[in-house]
């Protein structure tokens, strides 16, 4: 392959990265804080722009002191060290806001984008979609949804923001140094004369020439070096990301893995994935090892190369010592400059990686916010006084694309008590997440009333004060604290009325019914009158499961609604008039019983209870 045709793909991939680092920083340079965000980033550029004035004007003031040196000038030699002191206090005064205003940026546009990137990972039901769609049937991972999501916002926009204004002013220094600096390198610099086949020849501003060959293939050497850093930079953060999680979930399950004695099966499974990190880093390290070769070699060479050029002009007399510092300050600038690529190469892989794995985020939330990648069923909310729940033609399908039910038609009228039964896997709380508009894989309309709410068998809890989690999902102060006492007295747990402020992790401080107790408080807290309740009684006793479901059906009696259940104990269905059947394709239906459309794996029917 020619060299041509290898710079023609590359460059192509260049040019889609910058497109995707202008995608993802444009928003908020165009947001509600823009005037703010391009004012500071307008002082950062002054600021740096200000330190590249000062370093050429110290380059100047090199000359003057140490020729004063040379010349042994006492008078020079005081005056330009008064003069240095001013000029590094207006220095220290540049670089500390510089600093300032750089991280007060940093912070205002990380703070900005995790907002941004919370309220799409927060709506269209994206966190429950990606986390739902992340693997196929197969088991293999998808390049969409991204894995860790919950990195990409913490990790990923910290690092790319810092990573974007310290890499884009850092550039911008290297160019306004160079341009400020190549001016005076190629006057003090000289011409290089030689004579070659009989003939003299002068090349001008001979140093700028070798600044430039010298970083030049500095840059293409660096590039081959350290090229493999990106992949595993991309990889090291999404196995520390993967290991952090699981981390996270032995925490959360610590009184289940406790009871199973399962401690030293779940070590063994961290220490699994802990070597994946080990193994990644290590080989991240052995690519950064021959990096730091080649740029330790290169950064020291630079420091003799210009005395080593400049040094016979310096002992014939040609130029004074002050001029041979001044020359080789400025080279070192140029040099500097010209080595930015070269410095800067792990921070770019760094960056690279960060860019390409937000980009993929935004992608994914992008088109969970744009109906794909499977179509969804429309969960319209109807208007307050709804007479009904009305969805289909509902056909839900599972993930690897086997249909699971089809043509389901079903309809809840105000005063109905229906029960949804069925084996283990036939789909009973996947018809209820359709029911609820979440199911990536249905399509059909659902008409939902509205103040309707479902009850899952486990629910979430915020860890804080416990009149959040019996608020939740509602802010705590829209409800009197007599209000949330009596709501826990009638769930039975009147022993958590006087502990409204006490703040606990309560998925694991309570029990598994006493969960369920807390999570029925809220539906008593929040009255609905349309309510969903999949299996939400199942850790409770009989007697409890039965004065709580008592309490619901006359809450939602007065509330003028309906009921829909999921259990599978005989108490429950004395509450109920009606069931929804789901069953094996092929069984019987019952006599008596209205049967939808028999395809997929299960059917749906309705019955008498």
């Amino acid at each position: 392959m020619s060299a041509l045709a290898r710079i023609g793909p590359k460059w192509a991939a260049f040019r889609g990265f910058i497109r995707r680092v202008v995608a993802l920083s444009t928003p908020y340079f165009s947001s509600s804080d823009k005037w703010k965000a391009r004012g500071m980033l307008a002082a950062i550029v002054a600021l740096n722009l200000a330190l590249v004035y000062m370093a050429v004007v110290f380059n100047d003031w090199n000359r003057l002191f140490y020729d004063a040196l040379q010349e042994k000038n006492a008078a020079v030699f005081w005056e330009q060290l008064g003069r240095f002191t001013y000029l590094a206090f207006v220095f220290i005064v540049i670089a500390v806001y510089k600093f300032y205003l750089t991280q007060l940026l940093e912070m205002r546009w990380r703070a900005w984008m995790t907002d941004h990137y919370l309220a799409q990972w927060m709506a269209h039901h994206a966190l429950y979609r990606l986390e739902l769609t992340r693997f196929a049937a197969s088991g293999q991972a998808r390049d969409v949804p991204p894995d860790n999501p919950d990195q990409r916002i913490q990790e990923d926009i910290n690092q790319f923001t810092s990573y974007t204004i310290s890499l884009s002013m850092g550039l911008l220094n290297a160019v306004v140094t160079l341009a400020s600096f190549v001016g005076i390198l190629w006057t003090l610099s000289g011409a290089f004369a030689f004579t070659w086949a009989g003939q003299d020849y002068s090349i001008p501003g001979f140093m700028v020439w070798m600044a430039v060959l010298y970083c030049a293939v500095g840059s293409v050497i660096t590039h081959y070096i350290g090229r493999k850093q990106i992949p595993l930079n991309f990889e090291q953060q999404r196995v520390e990301a993967d290991f952090r999680h699981h981390l996270i979930r032995a925490r959360e399950y610590s009184e289940s893995i406790a009871l199973d004695r399962g401690e030293a099966v779940v070590r063994a499974q961290m220490a699994q994935r802990f070597g994946k990190v080990l193994a990644n880093n290590l080989a991240l390290i052995r690519a950064q090892k021959g990096l730091i070769w080649f740029t330790s070699f290169f950064g020291q060479a630079a420091v003799v190369f210009p005395f080593v050029v400049a040094a016979p002009r310096f002992f014939s007399g040609a130029i004074q010592l002050g001029q041979l510092t001044q020359i080789a300050g400025a080279f070192g600038q140029v040099q500097g400059a010209l080595s930015w690529f070269v410095d800067t190469y792990s921070s770019l892989a760094s960056w690279r990686a960060t860019t390409d794995r937000l980009t993929s985020f935004d992608a994914a939330l992008a088109a969970l916010s744009a109906g794909t990648p499977q179509p969804t069923s429309q969960a319209a909310t109807q208007p307050d006084g709804a007479s009904s729940l009305e969805a289909g033609p509902l056909r839900i399908a599972l993930p690897n694309g086997d249909t699971l039910l089809d043509d389901v038609r079903v309809q809840v009228k105000a005063g109905d008590r229906i029960l949804l039964q069925g084996p283990s896997g036939s789909g009973k709380s996947t018809l209820f997440r359709t029911l609820a508009g979440i199911w990536p894989y249905a399509q059909g309309a659902v008409h939902l009333p509205a103040h309707s709410m479902f009850v899952p068998q486990k629910a979430y809890f915020p860890n804080g004060p416990l009149r959040d989690a019996l608020a939740y999902p509602h802010a705590a102060p829209q409800y009197s604290d007599a209000q949330l006492q009596q709501a826990l007295r009638d769930a039975l747990l009147p022993q958590l009325a006087n502990a409204l402020d006490t703040t606990q992790a309560w998925s694991q401080q309570l029990s598994g019914g006493e969960q369920q107790r807390l999570a029925i408080a809220r539906v008593l807290l929040q009255r609905p009158q349309w309510l969903l309740v999949d299996e939400a009684t199942s850790a409770l006793d009989e007697a409890a499961e039965a004065t709580l479901y008592q309490r619901l059906c006359d809450m939602v009696s007065e509330q003028g609604g309906a009921l829909v259940s999921i259990a599978h104990r005989p108490g429950v269905a004395a509450f109920h008039h009606q069931r929804w059947v789901l069953e094996p394709q092929g069984a019987a239906p019952e006599p008596g019983s209205t049967v939808g459309h028999r395809a997929a794996l299960f059917t749906f029917s309705t019955k008498p209870a």
